[in-house]
């Protein structure tokens, strides 16, 4: 029996949202019913608002989600009701050529619930194939990684995006080591995570570069050891006089700009590494000389997810965090209720706050 529940759905492009009453199949095969407690509210989710990533609409909107599993179907064998479970876009499918190689974090065939979960009859586009601004959501089972259930939902449900994504940068992608030195740029959440996860590395140098003073500061409180303001100054030359000259063994871009990508590409070391990990506009271009390219050696990355793989990474991060060492909390900058979403846009586009979350 369809489940009716309270959740936020973008109807047009660009259009406030608005929270509606939506219907919610019982789980089929393959799929769980998940009862949401928490969801951080993310730039994507104002992507999906704006017509960024696809014009589906009417959306539902939420990704970045923690909550318990209230049913299951048939012959779902990784969560059973009752678990605590972070939600994930990654349902490793075990059969795509990536999988087959044994690469499941580039996943190239992820599962989504099959069923619609619906609006007056009519099939909803949940966000990153989860939709978690509501009081139950529909998943693939591969959807919902059990977790420890003493973790607080407000901050275990960040690692379900944003806080993966960029610890996922700097520990996966970037493959920060021992010793090495790491520029983020941008300190939002994503920025600020890449720092939390390139100090949890080991790195010896992490220079925090950004044009709000504000986020400067807590890009030290996550364990940046320099900032630099790049609107005062030139961050690659500021980034090569901490680094003797010579540039940093990682350099992390978590803005999704050209400007700030090329800033990242010219601020790394002979054969260090640039992760992009922020999310670009699909007009935006980059031009570099080749012959940087090739001289200056090293490599060039894109993190999908942090290159994460949930089953494996979610319980272990939340481990760091109930041990006091993955600082979780202090990425919650507020809570708020469900029909608050359209306002935390608002503030998160000001740059005021790292992440607010919804409580159910």
């Amino acid at each position: 029996m369809p489940h009716s529940v309270r959740a936020v759905i973008a109807r047009a492009k660009g259009e406030p949202v608005s929270i509606e009453t939506i219907e919610v199949p019982d789980p089929g095969p393959g799929e769980v019913l998940v009862g949401i407690q928490a969801c951080g509210v993310c730039h994507t989710d104002l992507h999906y608002r704006e017509g960024v990533i696809n014009d589906e609409f009417p959306f539902l909107l939420g990704h970045e989600a923690a909550g318990i599993v209230e049913e299951a179907g048939e012959g779902v064998t990784n969560v059973t009701p009752g678990d605590f479970v972070i939600l994930n876009w990654r349902a490793v499918c075990g059969q795509c050529r990536s999988c087959r190689r044994g690469r499941p974090w580039n996943c190239f065939e992820t599962h989504n619930a099959t069923q619609k979960m619906t609006l007056d009859g009519q099939p909803l586009s949940p966000a990153l194939g989860i939709g978690a601004f509501a009081e139950k959501t529909l998943v693939a089972a591969g959807q919902a990684t059990k977790v420890d259930p003493a973790a607080r939902p407000e901050a275990a449900g960040l690692i379900g995006c944003g806080v993966m994504a960029g610890l996922g940068a700097a520990m996966n992608t970037g493959q920060v080591g021992r010793g090495d030195s790491v520029a983020v740029f941008g300190c939002g959440g994503v920025g600020n995570a890449a720092i939390e996860g390139s100090r949890l590395a080991g790195a010896h140098t992490i220079i925090a570069v950004d044009i709000d003073p504000r986020k400067l500061e807590l890009a030290r409180e996550f364990g940046a050891t320099h900032t630099v303001d790049s609107s005062e100054e030139d961050p690659v030359e500021a980034i090569r006089a901490m680094t003797g000259g010579n540039g940093v063994d990682v350099a992390i871009e978590a803005v999704g700009l050209p400007a700030t990508y090329e800033q990242a590409f010219y601020s790394r070391d002979l054969a260090g590494t640039v992760v992009l990990v922020g999310v670009p506009n699909p007009e935006a271009k980059v031009e570099l000389p080749m012959i940087e390219v090739f001289g200056r050696g090293g490599t060039l990355k894109s993190s999908w997810y942090g290159d994460c793989l949930p089953s494996r990474d979610f319980p272990m991060l939340i481990d760091l965090y109930l041990q006091g060492r993955l600082d979780l909390d202090r990425f919650v900058s507020e809570t708020i209720d469900l029909d608050q979403v359209e306002e935390a846009f608002e503030k998160m586009e000001r740059g005021e706050v790292l992440r607010s979350v919804v409580v159910l």
